[in-house]
């Protein structure tokens, strides 16, 4: 049950609003991140790039300091949102292996995008926060890392294959305030940014499995590698052009996501 008084409501609206500034600043990272792949596809696939990347060409425009601590904000209020949804289950997943499982990758991407709010705010200050190799080496330093390192790879596998099923199901829809005829040519867009960022995770997730499982300190389990493996692959370039594709698209479906969701606050 809601409580009704007016400090609670103050903070679930509260809330409410961290979250859709979060979608949206979720969404200007990954509009960058498809940028960025493009333009790499247009030089052969060099230097692929990792969010970053992103977020130093954000901090390169013209405001670009403000404009980078404004998504850094948008990010650190996205992972308390993903951290209420794991915990308090607002949108109802439950408590059987399926619903826990799904919480477990919220509580992931939680700690997925505290992290890159951080980079924002490191990148904002001027300083390097290249995070993607550093704090994989740093928890595999420590004797239950690995078993930690090992459990973000399932979350993150996870979350790749709920992406994927919810795009191609467009599952979006039940916890969106607008029909799919409102929506119009939006909808195939927002589902395939979800399948191309499922795919995506799966790549990161089995990335971050085979670290955890092999103890290469050196591997990259953040966008950059998995934008790497999918390069090395037969008709790489192409591919990398479809995921940048892919990570325009789902940069569209955050915006949408943000302007459109319901929010449920317990």
């Amino acid at each position: 049950m809601y409580a009704s008084t007016p400090a609670a409501a103050d903070a679930r609206h509260a809330i409410r609003l961290g979250a859709r500034a979060g979608y949206a600043a979720r969404g200007v990272v990954y509009l960058l991140v498809g940028l960025l792949v493009l333009w790499s596809c247009t030089k052969g696939g060099a230097a692929t790039p990792g969010s970053e990347d992103a977020l130093v060409q954000l901090s390169n425009q013209p405001f670009g300091t403000t404009m980078l601590w404004l998504v850094c904000a948008g990010l650190a209020a996205f992972a308390l949102w993903r951290l209420v949804q794991a915990l308090r289950d607002p949108d109802g997943h439950g408590s059987e292996p399926k619903g826990l499982a799904l919480r477990g990758a919220l509580l992931a991407s939680a700690l997925v995008h505290a992290v890159l709010a951080w980079s924002a705010a490191t990148i904002a200050q001027g300083l390097s926060a290249d995070s993607s190799q550093g704090w994989t080496s740093k928890l595999l330093q420590e004797s239950w890392g690995r078993w930690l390192l090992g459990a973000i790879a399932v979350a993150v596998i996870i979350a790749g294959l709920a992406h994927m099923v919810k795009g191609w199901k467009a599952g979006f829809m039940k916890y969106f305030d607008i029909g799919r005829a409102q929506l119009g040519a939006l909808y195939n867009v927002c589902r395939f940014g979800l399948v191309a960022r499922g795919v995506v995770f799966v790549i990161i997730g089995g990335l971050l499995l085979q670290t955890a499982l092999r103890y290469r300190q050196e591997a990259d389990g953040g966008l950059r590698g998995a934008f790497q493996f999918i390069l090395e692959q037969p008709y790489g370039v192409p591919l990398l052009a479809l995921v940048g594709l892919g990570m325009l698209a789902f940069s569209v479906y955050s915006f949408v996501e943000a302007k459109h969701r319901r929010i449920h606050v317990r």
